[in-house]
């Protein structure tokens, strides 16, 4: 009897672990996605990455049938979202959605990172969003030309803030200068959370900021907008001029896009790449990212690697054209 029962559960065991197995190699079988996706971003919650990133996930989500998580790793120049991504199975399943900074900006500001690019796989190039040039109503000009003026009237005298040292806000404005020949004092904070603030306090006279964190305080007039950093106008403020039409080359819009490990399966690159092209077409995500003064890409994994090396040509010459010292 004992023997009878010891083989009925040998048997047992060994149906089980044939079924485990099977289901395993089905899991395997199935088209991808046939699991979470997870979705790490180098900024707070509530920043434009992460807004964008939770937007272009929901339509993932709804489209594939997989939820979408979206964590919020801040810090170490990005390299706390990489390391985590990093730390997860190379498997398709992880990415880091985030501006172009931890390729073109921080391998550049800090050679000690604990990533190189080619850790990274670029995926897909979600969107663009341009950057304004505002200034505290103390600032005697009310246009692009009239700030120049301004502040080539008061060499060293004009304190602009950043997010930074090193972000977009902070390399807009050297280029900025560098492009105009204008002479300003920096003043970094820690994100936009802490530089706007000190702009509607008078703290600081002027900075680059994204659409949504100043176009409140502009239409309460405790700003002024004056320009935007992209390379032509944006269609939500389309009296506005971009700098480049005083300074023909400059762009330093930021660029969203999503990356992966370096040994990301081509079958989920692929895969994200096509539903991104096709969740940018979209009115509805048209409409939505434009409410945030942003615009809607939707590029492929070869377009993306193609704007972030353009950002890290575009950011090596202007640290060696004015000898910036980012460390």
């Amino acid at each position: 009897m004992k023997t009878m029962f010891r083989n009925v559960l040998a048997a047992s065991a060994g149906l089980l672990a044939a079924g485990l197995a099977a289901a395993s190699a089905n899991a395997q079988g199935q088209a991808y996605p046939n699991q979470p996706i997870r979705f790490i971003i180098t900024h707070p919650a509530g920043g434009l990455p992460d807004t964008v990133a939770r937007l272009y996930g929901r339509r993932i989500e709804q489209r594939t049938g997989q939820s979408v998580v979206v964590e919020n790793r801040a810090g170490g120049n990005g390299a706390v979202a990489v390391n985590g991504m990093q730390s997860a199975a190379a498997n398709g399943y992880t990415f880091v959605v985030t501006d172009g900074a931890i390729w073109s900006i921080n391998p550049i500001i800090n050679p000690q990172l604990s990533y190189s690019v080619k850790d990274l796989k670029p995926i897909a190039h979600l969107a663009n969003a341009p950057l304004f040039l505002a200034v505290h109503p103390k600032v005697e000009a009310n246009t692009l030309d009239e700030f120049i003026e301004f502040v080539r009237a008061r060499p060293g005298k004009l304190n602009y803030g950043s997010s930074g040292v090193g972000s977009n806000h902070h390399l807009s404005m050297v280029a900025l200068a560098a492009a105009l020949k204008l002479d300003m004092t920096h003043v970094p904070f820690k994100g936009t959370g802490e530089s706007v603030p000190a702009l509607l306090g008078g703290h600081v006279e002027a900075l680059f900021s994204a659409y949504p964190s100043l176009i409140g305080a502009n239409e309460t007039k405790q700003v002024k907008m004056l320009a935007t950093n992209g390379a032509k106008r944006s269609s939500l403020a389309p009296n506005l001029p971009s700098i480049a039409e005083k300074a023909p080359g400059y762009d330093y819009s930021v660029i969203i896009g999503m990356y992966g490990r370096a040994e990301t399966p081509d079958e989920a690159v692929k895969k994200i790449a096509a539903e991104v092209a096709e969740i940018a077409k979209e009115p509805e995500m048209i409409q939505r990212l434009t409410t945030l003064g942003v615009e809607a890409v939707g590029a492929g994994p070869d377009a993306w690697r193609q704007a972030l090396d353009q950002e890290t040509t575009r950011v090596r010459r202007l640290i060696e054209e004015t000898g910036l010292k980012l460390r």
